[in-house]
């Protein structure tokens, strides 16, 4: 089979970020209780954070993480850019300089060639690249089915570290990236979505959110995330629980990659909605089909989550403009709530 001929997307069970283990599962799992014996580990998985944060004692600390999953494009090189760059999201949304990565690497060495793994080798090399570091190394296995992924070191400022707590009532949302990743998914393996709505997709997947560095720096950004496989509403319920507050979301000024809706009115949403919903749905107020759609799909390389203090609004929207970022409140933290509801769609 020739590169030209694959379609890798054919060889897994899954797709991107929407292979993730549901987030009930994985707390059944990792289990309820979180003991940190070691002083210098400023964040471990206690908060469901993005990376570990390791104090290195000089002011600084070092950022760890690991991210891998199945394919969600057919081209292997884009498959190996996609993966990389979710990878770095980690680094980048607790403000840190990704420093070095290594490659997790899963081949079905009897189905595919060598040759198709070297590009999605090249892929993760290439997104280094812009990164500006070295694919440094890695482990690989023979796999039924293709993974590949990157374990990335980075290093932060400890005065600069950003967590997904620290959340504060009255701060406003923003995202950085569209929603829409799963369903385009979805709808590319059903063979309905058009070139220029897959292309775009994949464009935004291999875009870096480099800009997390630069948020970091500023005292008015309170938490950040990045929206991945649970999906909006999934990853800004962690912020809330870690922050003890509740959220609104703005439903008509979610952005949306183009044409989602009518592919959803197509039924491609991914199996990875439904999974998020019934995982976490029980902490979202009413909401629509459509609603539950977009908010619980699951996002591969998505944006950054950033939460704003209301003071600091006018400072944030200089820099994410002086950054080409046109954005607009997608919601907003209120106080913890007494009912059972932490998110609500407005």
């Amino acid at each position: 089979m020739s590169i030209n001929d694959i379609k890798l997307t054919e060889f897994s069970h899954g797709a991107g970020c929407g292979c993730k283990i549901s987030p009930k599962v994985l707390k059944e799992i990792l289990g309820s209780s979180y003991e940190n014996l070691d002083s210098k580990l400023l964040v471990g998985h206690e908060s469901s954070d993005d990376a570990a944060v390791y104090d290195l004692g000089d002011g600084r600390a070092l950022i760890s993480t690991t991210d891998f999953f199945m394919p969600i494009v057919d081209d292997p090189f884009h498959f190996g850019m996609i993966a990389g760059s979710n990878a770095l999201s980690d680094v980048y949304a607790m403000g840190g300089k990704p420093l070095m990565a290594i490659s997790i690497f899963g081949w079905p060495i009897n189905m595919l060639s060598a040759e198709i793994g070297a590009k999605v080798i090249d892929g993760g090399r290439e997104i280094c690249s812009r990164a500006g570091i070295s694919l440094a190394g890695g482990h690989s296995i023979d796999s039924p089915e293709p993974i590949f992924g990157l374990s990335v070191s980075g290093i932060v400022e400890i005065k600069n570290l950003k967590k997904n707590i620290g959340a504060q009532p009255g701060d406003s949302l923003f995202l950085t990236k569209p929603l829409g990743i799963g369903v385009l998914s979805t709808a590319q393996k059903k063979k309905v979505v058009t070139q220029s709505d897959h292309n775009r997709a994949v464009n935004q997947m291999c875009s870096l959110n480099d800009i997390g560095p630069k948020l970091s720096t500023n005292s008015f950004v309170n938490a950040v995330t990045d929206v991945t496989g649970f999906g909006l509403a999934g990853h800004l319920l962690e912020v809330c629980k870690g922050s003890e507050v509740s959220a609104e979301i703005y439903f008509e000024s979610l952005p949306l990659l183009p044409n989602i809706l009518k592919y959803i009115e197509n039924d491609c949403v991914p199996g990875g909605t439904d999974r998020n919903f019934e995982s976490y749905g029980s902490h979202l107020g009413e909401l629509s089909e459509i609603e539950k759609s977009i908010v619980c799909d699951p996002q591969t390389s998505g944006g950054l989550l950033v939460s704003v203090s209301g003071e600091g609004l006018k400072d944030f929207y200089d820099l994410m403009r002086s950054n080409s970022f046109d954005l607009k409140p997608i919601g907003k933290i209120l106080d913890r709530s007494d009912e059972n509801k932490t998110i609500v769609i407005k």
